[in-house]
């Protein structure tokens, strides 16, 4: 049996995709019900894509509260439609469920998702207050 240091290595062993992520990319994820097919934003560390297989993502829905755990996204992000990251919404996401990168936020947009984080974790030193 083939011993890897690095997952991504592994992977390629066994055939599977290995398209590079990067924290703050915008990918289609097939999700479990009830969640199913949507849009996740990758929150992970840029390093954590060569050695996990789970990751860190905040869902994005259609569902819009303009709430301060919310960012907005639309069209310039590559979306569809209008949308928001909903930090309030944070799961573990299985490589094999990211399906195609969408894009990459821009850094105005890092910063608002960075902000919203301190509201929906209650982390006072990102929100800025």
């Amino acid at each position: 049996m083939l011993r890897c240091r690095r997952l991504v290595e592994c992977r390629g062993v066994e055939g599977l995709s290995l398209q590079q992520m990067k924290q703050y990319e915008i990918w289609w994820a097939d999700l479990p019900k009830p969640a199913g097919r949507r849009p996740v934003l990758l929150l992970s560390r840029d390093d954590a894509y060569m050695f996990l297989n789970k990751f860190v993502a905040a869902e994005i829905t259609t569902t819009i509260r303009a709430i301060p755990i919310e960012v907005s996204l639309g069209a310039r992000d590559g979306l569809p439609k209008p949308c928001v990251v909903n930090c309030d919404n944070l799961r573990t996401v299985s490589r094999l469920h990211l399906k195609k990168n969408i894009g990459r936020l821009q850094a105005a947009k890092v910063r608002d998702v960075k902000r919203a984080l301190g509201y929906a974790l209650g982390w006072e030193e990102l929100i800025g207050a």
